[in-house]
């Protein structure tokens, strides 16, 4: 009976297969089965949505090449010095860039003599992920880091990788080259069904983080985090600009001229040297263009606000609205009794009755408060996140600082016997040239001892011990970071909800910390 049944399963496996070869016409050449699947999946989601800024693809040696040469020509085209602004957007991680090639050869030769199998032409050497933005929304070192941060997700840290940020052309992109073999060369990466959207995923939730734009589904737009969260977290500088512009506005400014003074009196800081007036608000790093705003917002489109050509209804609540000193659930109580006005009408098309109990709860379990001192501890609760995330990036960095000094360690003491021979041979080239993987690993272990200066060099052991000890600081570290997250998440979800409701427009906030700590 089992053989029936598994005879009936390859039948029917084998009829869906003949199915398939023939979807989108009789007589095109039959393809293969991945091929087939692709293009469903492509045909499915034609229209509504274009492919993820991701693609993982693997590497082979492929005809006339081998394993060394196919390794080096991909490192040396991801790391071309005019593409990474002279190497200075490269990142390797558990590797040395400049010899990356070199040591995922090594890890190669380790993984043959522990396990016994050898590298065959179809064998996967190393998988190239590629991964765009969208052109002027990210700088070189946030494109890199996020690239990173997907590298990490994907290998579990379990392999070593090259993170090369190409900036050549009108939009910046990554070039990330993972080592198949794991850093144990113990096993090696292998390529799941349905990688491609799982990797799109982890893509999507970073620029999420990061605050980027994605391709959202099911409609074809895309939508900035702010917007995405439904205005639950702080607005963005742009937002802030054009929340100040509206207030300025209503003070009646005789001309342009007069509304940038307002500006000014209010905390931004207005750059008339270019072409283009520019805007920067406290906290923010670069100035944000008047053109960029765009729509009522335009340098022109603002002097024809201010002559009264232009009417618009505004977006935002004037800073002048007074609030009740005695508590925020009274005014809340209020707006919700009287259940009208543009605040109210605004509030109920973005929030919901969830978030305005979370609101109420919160006032209630921490004693109702005015909206100054709401706004206070938000601060505060921002202000502890930052210094917290700075605290756990140090760690990390010592970590990271103790984890290479070990691994240059293991390498020297691993190496030495075949450059004390290569020495012994005069530096002969031939021997260089056989043993060469291993030399270049030996001298770049020397040459990092010569950087950090170290004239005797500690013991692994004790390095361990150390490496312990920052990774428990670290813990609890990460314990109070993921508490006062929650509690910055909280306070600004509640600020947010107040001041839509009651048509409250706050000053700008502390902006917060947008590095990601890894437990």
């Amino acid at each position: 009976m089992a053989g029936r049944n598994h005879w009936w399963g390859k039948q029917c496996l084998k009829g869906f297969y003949i199915w398939l070869s023939r979807f989108g016409g009789a007589h095109r050449k039959p393809r293969s089965f991945s091929a087939i699947i692709t293009s469903l999946i492509g045909i499915k989601l034609r229209g509504v949505t274009k492919i993820a800024t991701t693609r993982l693809m693997p590497l082979h040696v492929g005809k006339g090449r081998n394993i060394s040469t196919a390794i080096a020509d991909i490192i040396d085209y991801v790391e071309n010095p005019q593409k990474t602004d002279f190497g200075k957007f490269i990142y390797g991680y558990e590797c040395d860039t400049r010899l990356a090639d070199a040591e995922f050869l090594l890890s190669k030769r380790q993984y043959a003599n522990l396990t016994g199998r050898n590298q065959g032409a179809d064998d996967v050497i190393a998988y190239h992920l590629r991964q765009a933005f969208k052109p002027g929304e990210v700088t070189p070192e946030e494109a890199n880091q996020i690239g990173r941060e997907l590298a990490l997700k994907l290998t579990k840290g379990n392999h070593a990788f090259v993170v090369c940020t190409h900036v050549d052309k009108h939009h910046v992109h990554n070039h990330i080259i993972i080592n198949s073999t794991t850093l144990d060369c113990q096993k090696k990466f292998r390529n799941f069904w349905g990688s491609t959207w799982a990797i799109r995923r982890m893509n999507d939730k970073l620029c999420l983080e990061h605050g980027l734009s994605i391709v959202e589904n099911p409609k074809p737009s895309r939508e900035h985090y702010g917007t995405w969260l439904g205005n639950k977290k702080q607005p963005s500088f742009q937002e802030q600009i054009r929340i100040a512009i509206d207030a300025a506005l209503e003070e009646k400014p005789k001309d342009f001229e007069e509304l940038l003074k307002k500006l000014e009196a209010a905390g931004i800081e207005v750059n008339r040297e270019r072409k283009h007036f520019r805007f920067r608000i406290p906290g923010q790093e670069n100035y944000t263009r008047c053109d960029t705003l765009k729509g009522d917002y335009t340098e022109q489109a603002i002097k024809e606000r201010i002559a009264g050509t232009r009417t618009v209804k505004f977006r935002h609540a004037s800073s002048k609205k007074p609030v009740s000193k005695v508590g925020l659930l009274v005014d809340i109580e209020a707006a919700i009794r009287s259940g009208k006005g543009p605040g109210y009408e605004r509030w109920a098309k973005v929030f919901n009755l969830k978030q305005l109990s979370q609101a109420v709860l919160y006032l209630k379990e921490h004693g109702d408060m005015g909206y100054e001192d709401l706004l206070e501890k938000a601060n505060a609760a921002t202000t502890n996140f930052n210094t917290l995330s700075v605290q756990i990036k140090d760690l990390e960095s010592r970590m990271n600082a103790n984890a290479e000094l070990q691994k240059q360690i293991v390498n020297y003491a691993k190496t030495r016997a075949v450059y004390v021979e290569y020495r012994k041979a005069g530096y002969s080239k031939k021997f260089r040239t056989a043993h060469e993987a291993e030399i270049l690993l030996h001298q770049a272990a020397k040459n990092h001892f010569d950087e950090l200066g170290i004239k005797k060099l500690p013991s692994v052991k004790s390095l361990r011990e150390e490496y312990t000890d920052l990774l428990e600081q670290k813990r609890k570290a990460y314990s109070a970071y993921k508490q006062a997250k929650n509690d910055m998440k909280e306070l600004h979800n509640v600020r947010a909800n107040v001041e839509y409701l009651l048509e409250i427009s706050s000053p700008p906030q502390p902006q917060r910390s947008t590095e990601k700590s890894r437990q």
